[in-house]
């Protein structure tokens, strides 16, 4: 049923990579959650009234929450897919990740109150009717939550939306906090045990719980998380693939939405090779970036002497010294500079993130480290700040 909503209602939805589509898939996953949810929330607000459980309504609030979740996605998915204007020159993407934050400060709204309506309940219990339609109705909930779950969670990976899945994510939590209250419910009809408020005020934990986790997930990308590790290799083993290129160092990504992700990056090619031709291979990596995996790519050309064996050896020396200090430490873009009383050393060294030390004192430490086998050798080190969980190639 899942493959033939998506062919059904999803023009092209086979060509994820193309914002168009991504922006439909996401519109639809939208629609949907707007429409299960909203029925959900009538069904069991009618039960729950009926039935006087605290529990039951909890829950049909929940699947409220979730509804006006979709409407803000859908709202979100809509203005993402805005074009780039001259105010906003990279786009409007971050709409989607503004939106999954509203979502979730909107779920936190709805856990206080639930907290505060069920805590009451422990502290001044009231009958609870017991009524088969609950079981029926929190059992077809439960079912649909699953397919809901499945659904976003099978159309987040496919776009690579983070909001839809964490979307995914609510609906299996929604699976198990309406377990909770039909255990509770049916629970206190066998055994006469009102444990309604206590239901009640778990799911609202649960709630809040979960809040705060699509908080910190949605808050991530908006302050700058760092890119996912077997992203970065994709992107090096890529760069490293053509010809003549000897290394890569210095990756910088900036995320402006799904979709919407430039980066720059510094690559080695010899320096006894032709410039027109080196530059020819960076316009294609540039070029071939763009086109396959839509990210906009800028590529900084650095020539590395690899003839001179004086410049390689102390290359090659250096890279395993400096391990001494801290085994994630690198040194890239080295130059030797002879003169008549010394000679200097000038080269970028790229410290770790974690790593517990000044500039000035990585400085230091090495510059110690070189004195004591090249005590003619003065060191320029300019100290980069690794910005990618994965150290430079080359």
């Amino acid at each position: 049923m899942m493959n033939f909503l998506i062919r059904k209602f999803i023009k092209n939805y086979e060509n994820v990579d193309r914002a168009s589509v991504r922006t439909d898939y996401g519109k639809f996953s939208s629609i949907v959650g707007i429409i299960c949810n909203g029925l959900l929330f009538i069904s069991k607000i009618l039960v729950g009234t009926l039935s006087g459980s605290v529990a039951i309504t909890a829950d049909a609030f929940n699947n409220l929450s979730d509804a006006s979740s979709s409407i803000i996605s859908l709202l979100g998915f809509k203005l993402a897919s805005k074009p780039a204007d001259e105010e906003h020159p990279y786009g409007h993407g971050r709409y989607e990740y503004l939106a999954g934050l509203t979502v979730a400060v909107l779920i936190m709204v709805i856990g206080v109150e639930l907290f505060q309506g069920s805590f009451d309940k422990i502290l001044n219990p009231t009958p609870v009717e017991f009524r088969w339609i609950s079981v029926v109705v929190l059992l077809l909930s439960i079912f649909l939550k699953l397919w809901m779950a499945s659904f976003n969670k099978k159309i987040g990976k496919r776009i690579s939306s983070q909001t839809l899945i964490a979307t995914a994510a609510d609906s299996r939590n929604d699976v198990i906090t309406t377990s909770g209250v039909l255990f509770a419910s049916v629970f206190s009809h066998l055994t006469n045990i009102n444990l309604d408020g206590w239901v009640g005020l778990g799911v609202a934990l649960f709630i809040l719980y979960s809040g705060f986790g699509l908080i910190r997930d949605t808050l991530d990308p908006l302050v700058g998380k760092a890119p996912e590790m077997a992203f970065v290799e994709e992107i090096q083993n890529k760069i490293l693939s053509y010809p003549r290129v000897l290394g890569t160092h210095d990756l910088i990504l900036h995320d402006y939405g799904p979709g919407r992700q430039f980066a720059s990056v510094h690559v080695e090619m010899a320096a006894e090779e032709d410039v027109i031709e080196s530059h020819d291979v960076i316009d294609n990596i540039e070029r071939d970036f763009l086109k396959e995996k839509g990210l906009h790519l800028i590529i900084h050309f650095d020539p590395i002497a690899t003839k001179d064996s004086v410049i390689a050896n102390i290359r090659q020396w250096l890279s395993e010294e400096v391990k001494i200090i801290d085994p994630k430490l690198t040194i890239h873009d080295l130059r030797v500079v002879p003169g008549t009383t010394h000679t200097n050393l000038i080269f970028d060294c790229v410290a770790p993130r974690g790593l517990e030390m000044t500039d000035g004192e990585l400085k230091a430490a090495i510059g110690i480290l070189v004195k004591k086998t090249y005590s003619d050798y003065y060191c320029s080190i300019t100290v980069d700040r690794s910005y990618s969980p994965l150290p430079p190639v080359g």
